[in-house]
Protein backbone atom coordinates (compact mmCIF):
# COMPACT_ATOMS: atom_id res chain seq x y z
CA UNK A 1 0.00 0.00 0.00
CA UNK A 2 1.54 3.47 -1.11
CA UNK A 3 2.43 5.76 1.69
CA UNK A 4 2.82 9.44 1.55
CA UNK A 5 1.56 12.90 -0.15
CA UNK A 6 2.19 15.16 -3.08
CA UNK A 7 1.32 18.51 -3.89
CA UNK A 8 -0.10 18.00 -7.65
CA UNK A 9 -1.19 21.00 -9.93
CA UNK A 10 -3.91 20.82 -13.31
CA UNK A 11 -2.77 23.58 -16.30
CA UNK A 12 -5.65 24.15 -18.25
CA UNK A 13 -4.48 25.90 -21.03
CA UNK A 14 -5.07 26.13 -25.17
CA UNK A 15 -2.07 24.88 -26.66
CA UNK A 16 -1.91 25.87 -30.53
CA UNK A 17 -0.37 24.66 -33.78
CA UNK A 18 3.27 26.44 -33.15
CA UNK A 19 5.52 23.86 -31.26
CA UNK A 20 7.58 26.67 -29.77
CA UNK A 21 4.55 28.76 -28.48
CA UNK A 22 3.63 26.06 -26.43
CA UNK A 23 6.52 25.17 -25.04
CA UNK A 24 7.12 28.19 -24.16
CA UNK A 25 3.49 28.62 -22.19
CA UNK A 26 4.51 25.46 -20.72
CA UNK A 27 7.43 26.64 -19.20
CA UNK A 28 5.59 29.49 -17.48
CA UNK A 29 2.74 27.06 -15.86
CA UNK A 30 5.59 24.80 -14.97
CA UNK A 31 6.90 27.43 -13.03
CA UNK A 32 3.93 29.23 -11.73
CA UNK A 33 2.46 25.16 -10.47
CA UNK A 34 6.24 24.78 -8.52
CA UNK A 35 5.94 28.57 -6.96
CA UNK A 36 2.36 27.08 -5.65
CA UNK A 37 4.47 24.00 -4.35
CA UNK A 38 3.66 21.14 -6.64
CA UNK A 39 5.54 18.33 -6.97
CA UNK A 40 3.50 16.80 -9.93
CA UNK A 41 2.36 19.08 -13.41
CA UNK A 42 -0.45 17.54 -15.75
CA UNK A 43 -1.14 19.15 -18.75
CA UNK A 44 -3.69 18.85 -21.18
CA UNK A 45 -3.74 16.46 -24.43
CA UNK A 46 -2.13 17.72 -27.30
CA UNK A 47 0.52 20.13 -25.48
CA UNK A 48 2.69 19.84 -28.17
CA UNK A 49 0.70 20.63 -30.92
CA UNK A 50 -3.05 20.84 -31.41
CA UNK A 51 -5.13 22.22 -34.80
CA UNK A 52 -8.58 22.40 -34.91
CA UNK A 53 -9.97 20.95 -36.99
CA UNK A 54 -6.95 17.73 -37.34
CA UNK A 55 -5.82 17.67 -40.23
CA UNK A 56 -1.81 16.72 -42.17
CA UNK A 57 0.06 19.14 -40.42
CA UNK A 58 -0.27 16.45 -37.14
CA UNK A 59 1.95 14.15 -38.84
CA UNK A 60 4.19 16.90 -40.11
CA UNK A 61 4.43 18.82 -36.31
CA UNK A 62 4.76 15.26 -34.73
CA UNK A 63 7.81 14.37 -32.59
CA UNK A 64 9.90 11.01 -31.27
CA UNK A 65 9.41 10.45 -28.06
CA UNK A 66 13.04 11.76 -27.18
CA UNK A 67 12.26 14.90 -29.51
CA UNK A 68 12.57 18.66 -27.99
CA UNK A 69 9.08 18.34 -26.65
CA UNK A 70 10.05 16.10 -24.15
CA UNK A 71 13.46 16.57 -23.81
CA UNK A 72 12.18 20.68 -22.73
CA UNK A 73 9.71 19.01 -20.11
CA UNK A 74 12.83 17.28 -19.00
CA UNK A 75 14.87 20.47 -18.33
CA UNK A 76 11.83 21.72 -16.51
CA UNK A 77 11.37 18.97 -14.40
CA UNK A 78 14.84 19.38 -13.05
CA UNK A 79 14.83 23.29 -12.95
CA UNK A 80 11.58 23.02 -10.94
CA UNK A 81 11.96 19.48 -9.09
CA UNK A 82 8.83 18.10 -10.07
CA UNK A 83 7.18 15.47 -12.49
CA UNK A 84 5.47 17.02 -15.59
CA UNK A 85 2.75 15.10 -17.46
CA UNK A 86 1.75 16.36 -20.57
CA UNK A 87 0.15 15.21 -24.41
CA UNK A 88 2.94 14.74 -26.97
CA UNK A 89 2.03 14.45 -30.97
CA UNK A 90 4.00 11.43 -31.59
CA UNK A 91 5.63 10.40 -34.55
CA UNK A 92 4.05 6.97 -36.31
CA UNK A 93 4.00 5.41 -39.29
CA UNK A 94 1.96 5.33 -42.73
CA UNK A 95 0.96 9.29 -41.98
CA UNK A 96 -0.38 8.98 -38.64
CA UNK A 97 0.77 9.86 -35.22
CA UNK A 98 0.03 8.69 -31.86
CA UNK A 99 -1.65 10.73 -29.08
CA UNK A 100 0.51 10.17 -26.58
CA UNK A 101 0.91 11.24 -22.67
CA UNK A 102 4.93 11.20 -21.35
CA UNK A 103 5.53 11.32 -17.32
CA UNK A 104 8.85 12.87 -16.78
CA UNK A 105 11.32 13.66 -14.23
CA UNK A 106 15.05 15.40 -14.01
CA UNK A 107 16.36 12.10 -14.85
CA UNK A 108 14.26 11.60 -18.37
CA UNK A 109 10.49 9.71 -19.27
CA UNK A 110 9.32 7.49 -16.54
CA UNK A 111 6.03 6.57 -18.10
CA UNK A 112 4.27 7.02 -21.78
CA UNK A 113 0.86 6.21 -22.74
CA UNK A 114 -0.64 6.19 -25.96
CA UNK A 115 -4.94 6.56 -26.26
CA UNK A 116 -6.23 3.28 -26.76
CA UNK A 117 -10.18 4.84 -27.49
CA UNK A 118 -9.77 7.26 -30.19
CA UNK A 119 -12.44 9.86 -30.63
CA UNK A 120 -14.69 8.45 -33.26
CA UNK A 121 -17.98 10.14 -31.77
CA UNK A 122 -20.07 13.06 -31.81
CA UNK A 123 -19.34 13.92 -35.15
CA UNK A 124 -15.40 13.48 -35.10
CA UNK A 125 -12.86 10.79 -36.23
CA UNK A 126 -9.58 11.04 -34.74
CA UNK A 127 -8.53 7.77 -36.26
CA UNK A 128 -8.17 9.53 -39.22
CA UNK A 129 -4.82 11.02 -37.87
CA UNK A 130 -4.33 8.79 -34.78
CA UNK A 131 -2.96 5.22 -34.64
CA UNK A 132 -4.65 3.60 -31.61
CA UNK A 133 -2.17 2.84 -28.61
CA UNK A 134 -1.75 -1.51 -28.29
CA UNK A 135 -4.45 -2.31 -25.13
CA UNK A 136 -3.43 -4.66 -22.33
CA UNK A 137 -0.43 -2.92 -20.39
CA UNK A 138 -0.86 -0.31 -17.35
CA UNK A 139 1.03 2.77 -17.49
CA UNK A 140 2.19 3.96 -13.86
CA UNK A 141 4.42 5.90 -12.23
CA UNK A 142 5.50 6.45 -8.35
CA UNK A 143 5.89 10.29 -7.00
CA UNK A 144 6.82 10.82 -2.80
CA UNK A 145 4.74 7.29 -2.40
CA UNK A 146 1.80 7.39 -4.21
CA UNK A 147 1.12 5.35 -7.65
CA UNK A 148 -0.42 7.70 -10.55
CA UNK A 149 -1.82 5.50 -13.99
CA UNK A 150 -1.83 7.36 -17.00
CA UNK A 151 -5.31 7.81 -19.36
CA UNK A 152 -6.61 10.16 -22.35
CA UNK A 153 -9.45 11.98 -22.69
CA UNK A 154 -11.56 9.52 -24.35
CA UNK A 155 -10.77 6.89 -22.73
CA UNK A 156 -12.52 8.46 -19.83
CA UNK A 157 -15.81 6.91 -20.91
CA UNK A 158 -13.89 2.99 -20.46
CA UNK A 159 -14.24 2.22 -16.91
CA UNK A 160 -12.15 -0.74 -18.00
CA UNK A 161 -8.92 1.51 -18.31
CA UNK A 162 -9.22 2.63 -14.85
CA UNK A 163 -9.49 -0.91 -13.62
CA UNK A 164 -6.18 -1.91 -15.49
CA UNK A 165 -4.53 1.28 -13.71
CA UNK A 166 -5.86 0.44 -9.84
CA UNK A 167 -5.36 -3.15 -10.94
CA UNK A 168 -1.57 -1.88 -11.32
CA UNK A 169 -1.89 -0.39 -7.99
CA UNK A 170 -3.05 3.66 -8.97
CA UNK A 171 -3.92 5.14 -6.06
CA UNK A 172 -4.58 8.45 -8.48
CA UNK A 173 -6.28 8.28 -12.30
CA UNK A 174 -3.82 11.33 -14.57
CA UNK A 175 -6.10 12.14 -17.20
CA UNK A 176 -4.98 15.13 -20.07
CA UNK A 177 -7.64 15.68 -22.19
CA UNK A 178 -9.06 18.02 -24.98
CA UNK A 179 -13.07 17.83 -24.27
CA UNK A 180 -14.51 19.08 -26.99
CA UNK A 181 -17.11 21.38 -26.46
CA UNK A 182 -21.20 20.22 -27.75
CA UNK A 183 -24.36 19.45 -25.91
CA UNK A 184 -23.90 17.81 -22.10
CA UNK A 185 -20.68 17.78 -22.81
CA UNK A 186 -19.34 19.64 -19.54
CA UNK A 187 -22.08 17.19 -17.40
CA UNK A 188 -20.43 14.07 -19.32
CA UNK A 189 -17.27 15.30 -18.40
CA UNK A 190 -17.30 16.29 -14.79
CA UNK A 191 -19.98 13.16 -14.17
CA UNK A 192 -17.26 10.63 -15.67
CA UNK A 193 -14.85 12.01 -13.54
CA UNK A 194 -16.81 11.24 -10.49
CA UNK A 195 -17.61 8.28 -11.76
CA UNK A 196 -13.86 6.79 -12.27
CA UNK A 197 -12.66 8.18 -8.56
CA UNK A 198 -15.96 6.70 -7.09
CA UNK A 199 -15.66 3.32 -8.42
CA UNK A 200 -11.76 3.11 -8.44
CA UNK A 201 -11.70 4.36 -4.82
CA UNK A 202 -9.06 6.69 -6.70
CA UNK A 203 -7.72 10.18 -6.82
CA UNK A 204 -8.72 11.65 -10.46
CA UNK A 205 -6.24 14.26 -11.30
CA UNK A 206 -7.52 16.05 -14.96
CA UNK A 207 -6.22 18.73 -17.60
CA UNK A 208 -8.41 19.93 -20.18
CA UNK A 209 -8.08 22.78 -22.58
CA UNK A 210 -10.37 25.80 -21.67
CA UNK A 211 -13.03 27.11 -24.41
CA UNK A 212 -13.91 28.07 -27.24
CA UNK A 213 -12.99 24.08 -28.03
CA UNK A 214 -12.32 22.58 -24.68
CA UNK A 215 -14.89 22.84 -21.94
CA UNK A 216 -12.29 23.38 -19.61
CA UNK A 217 -13.12 22.46 -15.52
CA UNK A 218 -10.05 20.72 -15.29
CA UNK A 219 -10.17 18.98 -11.56
CA UNK A 220 -8.37 17.02 -8.92
CA UNK A 221 -11.48 14.51 -7.42
CA UNK A 222 -10.98 13.08 -4.22
CA UNK A 223 -11.66 9.17 -3.91
CA UNK A 224 -15.00 10.13 -2.96
CA UNK A 225 -15.63 11.98 -6.26
CA UNK A 226 -15.80 15.40 -4.48
CA UNK A 227 -13.84 18.18 -6.54
CA UNK A 228 -10.92 19.24 -3.96
CA UNK A 229 -9.63 21.78 -6.34
CA UNK A 230 -10.82 22.80 -9.95
CA UNK A 231 -10.56 25.46 -12.46
CA UNK A 232 -13.70 27.32 -14.56
CA UNK A 233 -13.85 27.87 -18.42
CA UNK A 234 -10.68 29.44 -18.77
CA UNK A 235 -6.44 29.19 -18.44
CA UNK A 236 -5.53 28.56 -15.01
CA UNK A 237 -4.23 26.64 -12.39
CA UNK A 238 -5.53 24.46 -9.81
CA UNK A 239 -3.31 22.80 -7.03
CA UNK A 240 -4.38 19.94 -4.04
CA UNK A 241 -2.41 17.67 -1.95
CA UNK A 242 -3.04 14.23 -2.25
CA UNK A 243 -2.96 11.64 0.46
CA UNK A 244 -2.20 7.98 0.45
CA UNK A 245 -3.93 7.93 4.10
CA UNK A 246 -6.85 8.91 2.06
CA UNK A 247 -7.35 6.43 -0.60
CA UNK A 248 -6.34 3.58 2.45
CA UNK A 249 -8.86 4.96 4.34
CA UNK A 250 -12.03 5.20 1.45
CA UNK A 251 -10.75 1.72 0.84
CA UNK A 252 -11.42 0.52 4.15
CA UNK A 253 -14.54 1.82 4.14
CA UNK A 254 -15.98 1.36 0.92
CA UNK A 255 -13.93 -2.10 -0.38
CA UNK A 256 -15.14 -2.32 -3.72
CA UNK A 257 -11.73 -3.07 -5.66
CA UNK A 258 -11.42 -6.28 -3.46
CA UNK A 259 -15.60 -6.79 -3.10
CA UNK A 260 -15.24 -7.19 -7.30
CA UNK A 261 -16.11 -10.49 -9.12
CA UNK A 262 -15.31 -9.68 -12.44
CA UNK A 263 -11.93 -8.54 -13.93
CA UNK A 264 -10.93 -6.80 -17.13
CA UNK A 265 -9.72 -9.28 -20.15
CA UNK A 266 -8.67 -7.24 -23.52
CA UNK A 267 -10.88 -7.47 -26.64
Amino acid sequence: MSTGSVTVAVCQFAPVADRAVNRERIGELVAGAAARGAGLVVLPEYSSYFVDPMDETLAAQAEDLDGAFTQELTRLAAEHGAVIVAGLVERADAGRVRNAVVAVDATGVLAVYRKQHLYDAFGQTESRWIEPGEIGGAATFAVDGLTFGLMTCYDLRFPEVARTLVDAGADALVVPAEWVRGPLKEHHWTTLLAARAIESTSYVVAADHPGPVGVGHSAVVDPQGAVVAGVGTGEGIAVAELDADTVARVREVNPALRLRRYRVVPR
